[in-house]
């Protein structure tokens, strides 16, 4: 977690229940942890233990599929309407998995929605995500430039949760990814398990400063995580649906990352791609002001 006081509550706060806006993707919908009638998640966990007693007003504004791009254009402006004490910001895995992905661009747009929300007092909670590439188990080829492109998301919102005194989750950790126990079939999203323990890390760091006064939420999963029937049955049905939605945008854009990977491979030169992916988070940064405090974008981990 990065260091820096905790930002001052908003006035008056502390006479009204505590407000909760969860933003970003799949994540944050709750896709993972089925519930009657839809999706719970992890920000839903989280909101019942903000408050005394539980007391507390939650707003999900997530969507599944959100890039950062929705994030800022669709759901920032509810948020701000909704004038929350806490708001989460987790978003950027689907941007890695579009052709157009711009660390750039997106470094702006999550700066833009930071600022936004702490300039009306509300403390921040962010995330460094695991890339997709690994939880999916995908070749070398297809892996590397997935993971070089989380990396680099995880690099701006290391360096952007410095510069809000966000409250920093590290979900990139390997022991959290190779705990398969945490994720849900699609091995993309967590579980029950995964959104429950994220739910109460979450509410330990916000304890510790004081922002969290009710109780934690529990660990105990009301459903036995799945098994390996389980996703294979979703590869066989949901999960190949998924892939043909996505291959209109990936594919070609996977296959081309893949193309080059193994053309620099064979020549020896994988490290110019590494300097490159540097190069564009260096800029990237830069045209924040900022710089990064997490570990090397050439490096393993978040």
């Amino acid at each position: 977690m990065p260091g820096g006081p905790a930002p001052a509550a908003r006035p008056g706060a502390a006479l009204r229940a505590v407000r909760f806006a969860a933003l970003g993707d799949s994540l944050t919908a709750g896709i993972g942890d089925p519930v009657d009638g839809g999706w719970r998640g992890w920000a839903a966990l989280l909101g019942g233990g903000l408050g005394p007693e539980g007391g507390g007003e939650f707003r999900n504004f997530a969507v599944s599929g959100a890039l950062t791009r929705d994030v800022e254009e669709d759901q920032l402006p509810a948020a701000l309407d909704f004038a929350p004490d806490l708001a989460s910001v987790l978003v950027g895995v689907n941007d890695t998995l579009r052709c157009a992905f711009d660390i750039q661009d997106l470094a702006g747009r999550l700066d833009r929605v930071c600022r936004a929300l702490a300039a009306q007092g509300a403390v921040l909670l962010t995330a460094c995500l695991p890339d997709p590439g690994t939880m999916l188990g995908l070749p070398a080829p297809l892996a590397r430039p997935l993971a070089r492109r989380q990396r680099a998301v995880n690099a701006v919102v290391h360096a952007l949760s410095e510069r809000h005194g966000a409250v920093h989750l590290h979900m990139a950790d390997a022991a959290w990814v190779a705990d398969r126990t945490l994720w849900s079939a699609d091995r993309l999203h967590p579980g029950e398990r995964g959104h429950r323990m994220t739910a109460a890390r979450f509410h330990d760091l916000l304890a510790a400063r004081g922002l969290a006064l009710g109780p934690a939420p529990s660990l105990e999963a009301d459903r036995p995580p799945p098994t390996r029937t389980a996703a294979l049955a979703w590869l066989a049905t949901a999960g190949t649906g998924w892939v043909v939605r996505r291959c209109q945008d990936l594919l070609p854009e996977l296959l081309r990352l893949a193309g080059d990977e193994v053309r620099h491979w064979a020549r020896g030169t994988t490290a110019r791609l590494d300097l490159h992916a540097e190069h564009a988070l260096s800029t990237a940064l830069t045209a924040l002001g900022t710089r990064p405090s997490g570990p090397s974008l050439a490096g393993t981990g978040d």
